[in-house]
This record gives structure tokens, sequence and C-alpha cells, in this order.
């Protein structure tokens, strides 16, 4: 059961080491204004963010649907020593992914109000500002000034 169950939290930290990475890339390439590399490693951390979970998951059914901390009691000393260190490990790993995944959503929601405004901007300023430019037909609606009257002594 340890070695299985070191072997499975091993994966899950060295998942979550390249998880970081790919945050990493992510945050630069937003940095960079990259939309396509993004998208890619976007896909990337997706499908990391899925095999942990099927780590995580497998680790709970071989225990019988039990948390890790519930079993460690039947571990010698030595083991739960080792798994111990490799759970604090595995969390502040899980918490700096997190911190930065959380500073790469910021930037990219700001990112996008940017553009959001910006093409706001650009459409208001292509927008005619007479709004009787098209006729009903679809055609260019040529505006004749109202006719006054002309008033006066001659």
């Amino acid at each position: 059961m340890f070695e299985y169950t070191h072997g499975n939290l091993v994966r899950q930290f060295k998942g979550m080491q390249v998880l970081e990475l790919l945050i990493e890339e992510e945050f630069a390439q937003l940095r960079n204004n990259k939309p396509q590399e993004i998208t890619a490693t976007e896909f990337a951390i997706h499908e990391l963010m899925r095999q942990l979970a099927v780590e995580r998951l497998e680790l709970r059914k071989m225990l019988g649907g039990k948390r890790l901390r519930e079993v460690m009691p039947m571990l010698s000393e030595e083991q739960q020593a080792t798994l111990d260190t490799l759970l604090v490990e595995l969390d502040e790993l899980e918490q700096r992914c997190a911190r930065q995944a959380s500073v790469n959503a910021k930037l990219a929601l700001a990112l996008h109000d940017q553009s959001q405004s910006l093409i706001e901007y650009i459409q208001e300023q292509i927008k005619p500002k007479n709004q009787n430019t098209y006729g009903k037909k679809g055609r260019y609606a040529q505006t004749r000034p109202e006719a006054a009257l002309i008033q006066g002594r001659l």
C-alpha cells in the first residue's frame, strides 16, 4: 500500500511541477499578447489537470474512499514521515499554482476588458452621427434642408 500511495503522490507532485511551469508560461504569453500560443498552453493545462484528477481518484479508490490521513496510522513512522513531507510539499506547490492561476485569470480579464473597450470606442467612432443615413429601401438617403419661407419686403 505504501509503495502505491507514495508512487501516486510522487506522480501528482511531478505533474504539479509541470503545471506550475505551464501556468508561468501562460502568464508570459499573456504579457506578450500571443493568443495562439495561449490557446495551446490552455489545452495542455486542461489535459494535465484532467490527468491529476484521475490520479487523485485512483488513490482515493485504492484507499477505499478514505482520506490518506485516516489510513496513515496503519503505516510505520518512517513511512508516515515520508508521506507527510510529500503531502506538505504537494500542498505548497498547489498553493503556488493557485496563486499564479489567479494572477493569470485577472490579467486575462483585464486584457479582455481593454479589448472590449477599444472595440466599443472604434465602433462609436465609425458609427454615423446622423442616424438617418439610410432610407427605408436601403439606399443612402439624401437629406434636404427643410424649405424655409423667405419673409421680407421687396
